[in-house]
C-alpha cells in the first residue's frame, strides 16, 4: 500500500513478498501459452531478477499458484470464465483474466478424460510450486480439490462456496492430498531443492559441473535458439546437490543429491533424451505427475523417455558404485 501500489522485489532485505509473477507465469506455462520458457526459468529459480539485485536471499519469493482471492487450484483447470453471480455485482467483481482454462467443458464433468487430464494439470501445478527455488505457499483446500464453483472473488460468501470441507474427500481428494503430502516429504529432505543462494550457474562442485543446467529435449545444454523458440513448451533443468551447497544451522555444508525435473506443458507427448551430467550413474524417476501411482523407476544416461501432456517428471541422480 502506498504510492505506485503493489511493486514484487521492491521491499528491503528480511521481508519476503507475494510473488504474483510466479503466480502468473507458471498458470500460463502449464496453460500452454507460448513463449514462457524464459520466464518460466526466472520463476522456478526463486526470480533472482527480482530479489537477488538487492541482496536478498531465494526464500523472499513467496512462490503461489493460488491465494484467497481467485480461483482455487481445482477451479483453475475446470473454467475458463468467472462465476460470481452469487456476489450481487452481476458477474463484473474479480478478475478477469485468470491464465486458467477448461479442457473444452465449463465446470463440472462426467468426461474421464477430462477428469484425467484436470487432475494431471493440478498435479503438475503442485509439483512446479513445491520444487520450485523460493518459499511455496499453497492455499488450504487445494491439497484436495476443493471447488468455490467457479467464482473467483468469494470474499462476500460465509457457505459451502468458502467453508472447506475436512471430512468429505472423494477418492480424487484423497489421492491429490496423499500426492502433496508426498512432495512436501521430498522437499523436506533435501537442500538442493530449497536453497539459501541462487543458482546462476556459475558455481560448480569438484566434478566441474555447474549448479544448474538448462536442458533442451534431446539432452543437450538449451542454446539461445532453444530459449527463444515461441513454440517449445518443455524442458529440462538439473541441479547440483554438490555445487556450492547451503549451510545447516551448525555451519556445516548440506551436501545433497543431484535432481533433473522435466516439465512439458505440450498438448501431447514430448520424448526427452537424460543427459549425462556425472559419471557412473542413472537417474531414479521419483515423481511423475501422468502416473502417480506408478512412478519410479531407474533410467540409463542418453535414454529417451516420453513425457506425457501437461506433465512433470523428478529424477534424482543415483551413483552406481
Amino acid at each position: 500500500i502506498g504510492p505506485g501500489g503493489y511493486q514484487v522485489g521492491n521491499f528491503p532485505p528480511g521481508w519476503a513478498e507475494w510473488n504474483d509473477r510466479y503466480r502468473d507465469t507458471v498458470r500460463r506455462y502449464w496453460r500452454g501459452d507460448e513463449g514462457i520458457l524464459p520466464e518460466l526459468a526466472a520463476r522456478l529459480t526463486a526470480s533472482s531478477d527480482q530479489f537477488a539485485r538487492t541482496g536478498r536471499r531465494p526464500w523472499a519469493s513467496v512462490n503461489f499458484i493460488t491465494a484467497h482471492d481467485g480461483y482455487t487450484l481445482h477451479d483453475l483447470v475446470s473454467y475458463n470464465d468467472r462465476h460470481n453471480e452469487a456476489n450481487g455485482e452481476d458477474n463484473a467483481d474479480g478478475h478477469q483474466e485468470n491464465y486458467s482454462t477448461n479442457y473444452g467443458v465449463e465446470g463440472p464433468t462426467d468426461d474421464p478424460d477430462v477428469i484425467e487430464i484436470r487432475e494431471r494439470h493440478k498435479r503438475s501445478l503442485l509439483a512446479t510450486l513445491l520444487l520450485s527455488q523460493g518459499t511455496p505457499m499453497i492455499l488450504a483446500g487445494d491439497e484436495m480439490g476443493r471447488t468455490q464453483h467457479g467464482n473467483n472473488n468469494a470474499y462476500c460468501q460465509d457457505n459451502e462456496i468458502n467453508w472447506i470441507d475436512w471430512e468429505g474427500l472423494d477418492e480424487a481428494g484423497r489421492d491429490l492430498f496423499r500426492f502433496t503430502a508426498r512432495l512436501i516429504a521430498l522437499r523436506r529432505r533435501h537442500p538442493a531443492l530449497r536453497r539459501d543462494r541462487f543458482l546462476f550457474g556459475e558455481s560448480r562442485s569438484e566434478d566441474g559441473v555447474p549448479d544448474i543446467v538448462w536442458h533442451a529435449t534431446d539432452g543437450t545444454e538449451k542454446s539461445d535458439d532453444h530459449w527463444q523458440d515461441p513454440l517449445a513448451r518443455c524442458l529440462g533443468v538439473m541441479i547440483n546437490g554438490k555445487a556450492d551447497p547451503p549451510l545447516s544451522r551448525s555451519g556445516q555444508p548440506e551436501l545433497d543429491a543431484s535432481f533433473l525435473i522435466v516439465l512439458n506443458a505440450h498438448h501431447d507427448v514430448v520424448p526427452f533424451t537424460l543427459p549425462a551430467p556425472f559419471k557412473g550413474g542413472i537417474w531414479r524417476r521419483l515423481v511423475d505427475t501422468a502416473s502417480p501411482d506408478d512412478d519410479e523407476g531407474d533410467f540409463e544416461c542418453g535414454e529417451t523417455i516420453e513425457v506425457e501432456a501437461r506433465a512433470l517428471a523428478l529424477f534424482r541422480w543415483k551413483t552406481i558404485r
